[in-house]
């Protein structure tokens, strides 16, 4: 007889297609487990795989995020400036003067479609969400995902990059 609990194979199979470790995953599984338990104890569930599949979802998800070193930090949406992108130090001086000229033809390249696009198109290399970006410039959503499929059609229309 199995000692694990109802619906645990399934949810190791789903956090290790999603790219965890079996022990992140089984860690994972416990702590919705627990979170149906407490749930549970005041709500009725109607189905428990359903809550536990979200739960585990949610929690890589936080998990994640909490792993991640560039998402703690916070640059306001105005101070990205698409013009002077960062370029690390780390890399050959001849790799920086690569990067920088890709840079430059893009932008150049995304001028000739708007300065919107361009600015979309930076924004959102840049790290903002689509949500963000739509509520600094006060439009839709979609019209977000209009833009930067614009913009990356401007780009593919020119080849690759060498």
């Amino acid at each position: 007889m199995s000692s694990r609990p109802r619906h645990f194979e399934r949810l190791l199979k789903f956090l290790r297609r999603k790219g965890r470790s079996y022990e992140d995953a089984e860690d994972l599984i416990q702590e919705a487990m627990l979170r149906l338990h407490v749930y549970a104890q005041t709500e009725q569930v109607a189905n428990e795989e359903a809550f536990l599949k979200a739960a585990v979802r949610n929690l890589a998800i936080d998990h994640h995020r909490r792993h991640r070193p560039d998402l703690g930090r916070e640059v306001p949406f105005d101070d990205v400036d698409t013009r002077q992108l960062p370029i690390t130090t780390e890399c050959p001086l001849e790799s920086q003067l690569q990067a920088q000229q890709r840079l430059n033809t893009i932008q150049t390249l995304l001028d000739t479609a708007s300065r919107r696009t361009r600015d979309i198109y930076f924004a959102h290399r840049a790290g903002y969400s689509y949500d963000e970006i739509a509520a600094h410039m006060r439009i839709s959503h979609i019209t977000i995902k209009r833009h930067i499929a614009r913009a990356l059609l401007v780009i593919m229309d020119e080849g690759p990059f060498d």
